[in-house]
């Protein structure tokens, strides 16, 4: 029985994964994740408190590999923290590019939801970090613009080897970023 329960919970899971791809975390319901694994709404409530719940568990383990990035930076300071910010980011993008891709378009609004307040505090960190310069515009906005730009895109070249897409993607940052003194 309890078999059973966890291999529906995982279900639902891929299911909501599965729509979010399609139309993103807005436009799913839960009636349509509930639609796509053959149940009612009321099995997926059974399951996950709320649509929110779902993506909470979804992100979790990219969200943990983020946490201890941020933590990584913390213990660095000037260049060393700007290489382990480009590193780590470079890193977690490949590695969860498919979960990224899957809230393209939707960060700023996710960001604003109680269970992901915490990411918008460590994304400012990592734009210091990677900017090197936190006091000048021009390297906050290019390590703004970096940021985004691996996010909304990273999720495009699932074909990619991960070591090809993160080779190409650390010699971008490298060129787009401005070196610390």
């Amino acid at each position: 029985m309890a078999r059973a329960v966890a291999e529906k919970h995982d279900e639902i899971l891929a299911a909501a994964a599965r729509r979010f791809a399609v139309t993103g975390y807005r436009g799913t319901s839960l009636q349509d994740i509930a639609r796509e694994v053959g149940c009612s709404k009321a099995a997926v409530l059974y399951h996950f408190a709320n649509k929110e719940a779902i993506l909470t568990e979804l992100m979790a383990p990219a969200i943990e590999v983020l946490q201890a990035l941020d933590e990584r930076i913390a213990a660095h300071a000037g260049a060393d923290a700007q290489r382990v910010a480009a590193e780590g980011f470079v890193d977690l993008a490949v590695r969860f590019r498919r979960e990224i891709a899957l809230l393209r378009g939707e960060f700023p609004e996710l960001l604003q939801q109680p269970a992901f307040a915490h990411i918008q505090r460590i994304s400012e960190r990592l734009i210091d970090a990677l900017a090197g310069h936190p006091e000048r515009a021009s390297a906050r906005i290019t390590a703004f613009v970096l940021l985004a730009g691996i996010s909304e895109t990273c999720g495009e070249f699932v074909d990619v080897p991960d070591e090809e897409l993160r080779s190409a993607l650390l010699a971008l940052v490298r060129r787009a970023l401005e070196p610390v003194d």
